[in-house]
């Protein structure tokens, strides 16, 4: 697998601000692109990479977009300018492949759920069903994330979910076009796992479909849960 190797400096950051976990960061680049169109038979194809690890497949054998990683600080958190409107793929697959904060990185369960936040018109609470590509965040830091994120405001729905399952992800369709492996197919929106085109798609971003939840203010939010400890 070609990836920027991760070291550890110390360093202090010009700007005071918390930058969530999740966001990338200036130096971290799209990796060269060395995809391969692989016949399965039938006129099936699999996407993959000419260096392929299986670091480069989520939990249910997606293929992932590589991407560079920054060096870390003493805290093991990125460095660097943050690239406030991205997300890097690798950290946003891992905060929500395993539930944890996307400003922290750490434990985002409450004792009601776990919080995801939106912003207007971002995601709609009667529609079916309900998805998001933004991880969860922990009490400490759904504020702050409210206060920093480009497509958040400072009042975002919020909202508590029981239960939020995996659905699948956000991503690009390849196929050959001019005798070259490329994009042919841009899907206006998360496929789920066993779509067909999962085969030939590579991912960006995780996607959770909300099941069970209760939508709040985040004063709402906090009263709820002062209630529970």
């Amino acid at each position: 697998m070609t990836t920027t190797r991760t070291t550890r400096r110390t360093t202090v950051r010009p700007d005071s601000r918390l930058i969530p976990f999740v966001i990338q960061r200036e130096s971290e680049e799209a990796a060269p692109d060395n995809l391969r169109l692989t016949p399965l038979g039938g006129g099936r194809y699999q996407l993959r990479y000419a260096d392929e690890d299986p670091r480069d497949r989520d939990l249910r054998g997606v293929l992932w977009a590589r991407c560079g990683l920054s060096p870390v600080d003493d805290h093991g958190q990125p460095t660097g300018r943050p690239q406030w409107r991205m997300m890097h793929p690798l950290r946003q697959r891992g905060c929500m492949q395993t539930l944890r904060c996307q400003v922290c990185a750490g434990p985002a369960r409450t004792p009601l759920g776990w919080i995801f936040l939106a912003g207007p018109n971002a995601v709609d609470p009667s529609a079916e069903p309900v998805l998001t590509s933004q991880p969860p965040v922990c009490p400490e830091h759904a504020r702050t994330a409210a206060e920093l994120c480009p497509h958040l405001t400072d009042e975002p729905m919020v909202f508590l979910a029981r239960s939020a399952p995996l659905y699948g992800v956000n991503g690009v369709g390849y196929g050959v076009r001019d005798r070259n492996v490329q994009v042919v197919e841009r899907p206006t929106g998360p496929l789920p796992y066993g779509h067909p085109l999962m085969l030939t798609v590579l991912a960006s971003q995780m996607v959770r479909r909300l099941g069970v939840f209760r939508l709040f203010s985040l004063g709402e939010l906090f009263t709820v849960l002062e209630r529970t400890t």
